[in-house]
């Protein structure tokens, strides 16, 4: 059994009781502890982590046209162990989902989830718009220890509307992820006017938005990624 703990806000720790198998980030790994000779081992992942070779196929075909290519390892643990993982400095979030609940991510900003976690490519349709691509990285819990640790540059802002029944709006570009259940992807909206043509453009022209019927929880880092569209006229 896994269980995923953040140290330090830059540090995931995953301690292993008995035997049992990750996913992280290619690279990631950067120490680790056991009683007496090391128990895991690190597997290049080829294809994607479906136990299904078709699916695997499919997946990787769909990842590689629309830029949500993550390249991944299998680190297998055989026996009780401490490994640690990171990215770079960057902060690490650890959400455990629930059963049949869904974690829609960039898949830059994925480090580490666990076998139970169902890995699927789904396409939201704003790749003309965004960074984000066409396509995002989806994990579905379909177990009862389902864990994804995700990163961020700097500490994350989470927004979420379960409770208030509010409308929420966020930047493409800053967006690390959103938890929900069911259909939960959000609208595009665009602002798009003469005065993107003279060069006076706020600089806000497009945004993602739920609606106050679409449950999520949104996570978003201090830090947007380079892209989007600048329409002016100078």
């Amino acid at each position: 059994m896994l269980s995923f703990e953040v140290i330090n806000e830059l540090t995931l720790r995953v301690t292993c009781k008995g035997t049992d198998s990750l996913f992280v980030k290619k690279g990631a790994f950067i120490a680790g502890e056991c009683m007496g000779q090391k128990n895991y081992t690190f597997e290049k992942i080829l294809l994607g982590p479906q136990q299904d070779l078709g699916a695997a196929l499919l997946g990787s075909l769909v990842r590689r046209v629309t830029g949500e290519n993550i390249p991944l390892m299998k680190v297998n643990l055989n026996g009780n162990s401490v490994t640690y993982y990171a990215n770079y400095g960057q902060h690490v979030i650890v959400y455990k989902l629930e059963q049949g609940e869904t974690i829609s991510v960039e898949s830059e900003n994925i480090l580490a989830f666990t076998p139970d976690c169902d890995y699927n490519v789904r396409f939201i349709g704003v790749g003309v718009l965004s960074q984000k691509g066409l396509a995002t990285t989806t994990l579905t819990a379909r177990g009862s220890n389902s864990c994804v640790a995700v990163l961020s540059n700097g500490n994350p802002l989470i927004i979420s509307n379960v409770e208030t029944g509010a409308s929420l709006a966020a930047d493409p570009d800053a967006v690390i992820c959103w938890v929900g259940r069911g259909h939960c992807d959000p609208s595009v909206t665009v602002d798009v006017s003469w005065k993107n043509l003279i060069g006076q453009h706020s600089g806000e022209s497009y945004q993602f938005e739920w609606n106050p019927g679409n449950k999520v929880t949104v996570m978003i880092q201090p830090s947007e990624r380079s892209g989007g569209i600048s329409v002016s006229m100078d």
